[in-house]
């Protein structure tokens, strides 16, 4: 599954200046689920991946405080892109169309940034769902960019949908 830019505002409630994902590049099901269609529970989900895109350009505006004539993308905004392209994997979870996904971050753990991000970087983030226990799931998330780990955390949180 991929989709664009419109259908990523569709899905996430995030708006300018703290949308972080342009595009979802691919939505990879578990083996187990190869063939079916869904919707799926969260717990059958698990080892689902996720790969969206973001370009980090000038007009990216937390850097123009972050820092002004030496621009540098904040961790904090890495890992809230993270946790960003982490919720698309909800999509399949869906229990109906109309459904819209309320997501609230609540954790991350082993955060590492390896190398600065900074304009002009096209960003791939990547995102694993690894546990579930009810509402919350736990996903593994990395950043690259031209192939290269940039950053990578651990993220906790909590979906549900309403109707």
């Amino acid at each position: 599954m991929m989709m664009d830019k419109k259908q990523v505002l569709d899905f996430l409630p995030h708006r300018d200046p703290f949308l972080f994902i342009d595009t979802v590049k691919e939505i990879t099901l578990p083996d187990s689920l190869n063939g079916k269609t869904g919707p799926f529970t969260a717990q059958q989900m698990i080892g689902g991946r996720v790969v969206c895109s973001f370009k980090v350009d000038q007009s990216v505006k937390v850097l123009e405080g972050h820092f002004p004539g030496d621009p540098i993308l904040p961790g904090v905004v890495q890992v809230e892109m993270m946790a960003q392209a982490a919720s698309f994997l909800a999509t399949y979870c869906k229990p109906s169309i109309d459904s819209k996904i309320e997501v609230a971050l609540l954790g991350i753990d082993s955060a590492r940034f390896r190398r600065p991000v900074v304009p002009p970087m096209d960003l791939e983030v990547h995102a694993t769902l690894t546990k579930v226990r009810g509402p919350i799931q736990m996903y593994d998330c990395e950043i690259f960019s031209n192939g290269e780990l940039i950053s990578q955390t651990s993220v906790m949180a909590s979906l549900k949908f309403n109707n």
